[in-house]
């Protein structure tokens, strides 16, 4: 690592003097950001959160020997020879309803019709599908032959007391909470939500309705930071929009409550960039400026025990620093997968890509029939780009770029590639 932990000298006006490679800042990221501890939520609140402890079944699923068809209970071996074309005839003598069962047992030569889900009659062993029997009063002609067990669901056969249904570590999907149900659990163990205060700093800012002053500008970082940070199963404390004023911005950093503060703007080597300064002398700021474009005037620190992403006001900057690595902090503090949270397509460069050796490269593109075209390297300042693109592209720092014709993995924006022109040059990465 490059950088040390110990707060960087004041670089406004100066420049950074040496970059971080992002390796080496997602490696700080995963080794201080640490999964928060759990809380009990309700069932019902409980999908898309993440276990804190594992789920084992303390009853069979089933709990009961219980029909998986609508029909008749029988004793299987009195059905051997049933066709359609030599039905054998039953007495019908009662009826097995679910929650309700029956206490009729089952004789030699009897039926009893039962609905899916209903208790098996006891000295029934099997059930024969409607579609298969013809009833006329009291009598049943059968005209299948079923074996021992046929559309029976066995005590356990979903699942069975003792064993761990959910793993710890697991976000929950809407099946698994079904499952926690089915179970009788009420409430499970979740890693708790991290928390995240937002401040947006700048002086040129005005938010989207308000009349623009001279050389204003409309902030849009924080609409969509807060996307991501929901993305990213996170709970949002507050969006605070501060002035570049130095007292100001020190009060919202020690104000206590958050996992995480994130800072938009401010983050660089400007004049009023007073927020780098400001965490390093309250806290800690062992990275900023990182080797990688956009995104170069990022940091890292802590104040305390509090997590602090300076991201830069730059809106592509911004979106690509929150994905390195307060995107991750996040998903890491929230005991989920650090991993990117973007499908990916695999397809080849349609021209190449120039990097520099050093540097990561954050390259916005569009997929089309021909391949991966990049729309732009530069331009950290231009966010239409990322709607015109489809995604991005990653160019690794020990690379000096990536040719035309090469096969690339495309990190995709959107949950699908419906909307993408793919043709037939893209796969999806396994």
């Amino acid at each position: 690592m490059t950088s040390s932990d110990t707060p960087r000298s004041d670089v406004r006006m100066r420049g950074f003097l040496s970059r971080t490679p992002v390796d080496a800042a997602i490696d700080w990221v995963d080794r201080h950001a640490t999964p928060r501890s759990g809380e009990s939520v309700p069932l019902a609140d409980a999908c898309g959160r993440v276990l804190a402890e594992p789920v084992k079944a303390a009853t069979n699923v089933p709990a009961f020997p219980r029909s998986a068809m609508d029909g008749f209970a029988i004793r299987a071996e009195e059905t051997i020879g049933a066709t359609e074309y030599n039905p054998l005839a039953f007495r019908v003598v009662g009826e097995s309803l679910p929650g309700i069962g029956t206490e009729r047992r089952l004789q030699s030569g009897e039926a009893i019709r039962i609905m899916t889900g209903a208790p098996l009659p006891a000295g029934a062993d099997a059930v024969v599908p409607a579609e298969h029997a013809r009833q006329r009063g009291d009598q049943v002609e059968l005209c299948a032959t079923v074996a021992s067990g046929k559309h029976v669901g066995q005590i356990g056969e979903d699942i069975a007391a003792g064993t761990t249904v959910l793993p710890e570590g697991r976000r929950l999907r809407p099946q698994d909470v079904g499952v926690a149900a089915s179970l009788g659990i009420a409430t499970l163990s979740v890693v708790r939500r991290p928390v995240v205060r937002l401040l947006i700093t700048g002086n040129e800012l005005a938010q989207p309705g308000q009349t623009l002053a001279p050389f204003q500008i409309y902030e849009a970082n924080s609409y969509m930071l807060r996307g991501l940070i929901e993305r990213d199963g996170a709970e949002l404390e507050s969006v605070r929009h501060l002035r570049d004023d130095r007292e100001s911005i020190h009060a919202h950093l020690c104000e206590p409550g958050a996992d995480l503060i994130v800072v938009s703007g401010g983050t660089s080597v400007g004049q009023e960039d007073f927020v780098p300064g400001l965490v390093a002398e309250i806290g800690e700021l062992p990275i900023h400026g990182i080797a990688m474009r956009p995104s170069s005037p990022t940091g890292l620190g802590r104040i305390g025990a509090t997590l602090v992403a300076l991201l830069p006001g730059n809106p592509v900057s911004c979106l690509c620093a929150y994905d390195f690595f307060a995107g991750r902090a996040l998903r890491r503090l929230g005991g989920r997968s650090v991993d990117w949270p973007h499908r990916r397509l695999i397809a080849p460069l349609t021209r190449k890509l120039v990097s520099e050796i050093g540097r990561t490269d954050y390259c916005r593109v569009r997929v089309t029939r021909d391949g991966v075209e990049p729309l732009a390297l530069s331009g950290a300042a231009i966010l239409s780009s990322t709607t015109r693109s489809d995604g991005f592209v990653i160019v690794a720092e020990n690379s000096e770029g990536l040719p035309a014709g090469g096969s690339v993995t495309v990190f995709l924006y959107d949950d699908s590639v419906d909307h993408c022109d793919t043709g037939e040059t893209a796969r999806p990465a396994e």
